[in-house]
This record gives structure tokens, sequence and C-alpha cells, in this order.
């Protein structure tokens, strides 16, 4: 599967990771691909969309669903910078999105291998996955931001 993966895909995802943050939200980015191309992105919205429910993996997947008019998306890959939150990990099981390719890990609520790995459950759709994709980068952006939100606290 790691030979199929592809560096820039993660690289957009980072980009809107940057965009989350900008916008005062936690650094997650996601890009669905299907073909070589990009078919959804999205990222974090939930303090702007005051919605539990706005994960950046969701938001692309949301928008891979209706660029490709069906929700099955079994011949699509996901890149997002953080290891995906249990409904994120059902969303993509749900999907039938074949491959997941994350950046940094989540030992909170990581649901593919740090907390717990959903995807080796007998649900009936079993995503491939790869970790650690550029998680330097990935991980740089959560800490700088919520070292800057404890900072802000501060003053």
């Amino acid at each position: 599967m790691e030979e199929n993966m592809n560096i820039e895909f993660m690289r957009e995802a980072i980009s809107l990771a940057k965009m989350a943050a900008a916008e005062g939200e936690v650094p997650v980015g996601a890009v669905v691909v299907r073909g070589g191309e990009i078919v959804g992105r999205g990222y974090n919205k939930r303090e702007y969309g005051k919605n539990a429910l706005f994960h950046a993996e969701l938001e692309a997947i949301n928008e891979a669903c209706t660029s490709l008019s069906g929700w099955r998306l079994w011949e699509c890959d996901l890149y997002v910078t953080l290891e995906p939150c249990p409904m994120c990990a059902g969303a993509i099981i749900n999907s039938r999105i074949r491959n997941v390719y994350f950046g940094a890990s989540d030992n909170k609520a990581g649901s593919v291998g740090s907390v717990i790995n959903l995807f080796e459950y007998p649900f009936n759709h079993k995503p491939n996955y790869v970790g650690g994709i550029l998680e330097d980068e990935c991980s740089s952006l959560l800490s700088e931001f919520f070292k800057a939100l404890r900072d802000n606290k501060k003053k």
C-alpha cells in the first residue's frame, strides 16, 4: 500500500490544517483522493460551526460523496494530519474508504491504533492504514497551536 501513497496529498492536508489554525480551529486537515485526484477537502470547523460533527475527515468525506455522487468511496484514499477519532474512524469504515494515511498519532482519542483500533474489529469493511506520514510537521502544528492557546490564557 505504501507505494501508492503520495506525500503531496499529505502536504495538501497540512495546508488545510494551517487554514484551520488561522481560523482558531484545532489544526487538522484532510483530503480524499481518487485516481490521483483530490475529490474532497476538509478541515476542522467545530468552533465556527458550533457543531461537534465538523471534523476534517467528515468534511472531506462529505465533499467527496457530493463530487462523486455517491456514498461508497471504495476507490478512494484519505490523507489526514491527525489519527482519526472514533467518530471519524466509523465514517471511514461506513464510506468504504480503502486506505488511510495519517500524520500524528492521537494518544487521547486516536482510534486507528493509539487508544483503540476500530479498523481491526469485525465490521463489514476494513480500511488499510499507515500512520506517521510527515509526522513531525503534523505534530508541530498541533503542539504550536495548543502552546499558543495556553500562552493566551496566561495573559
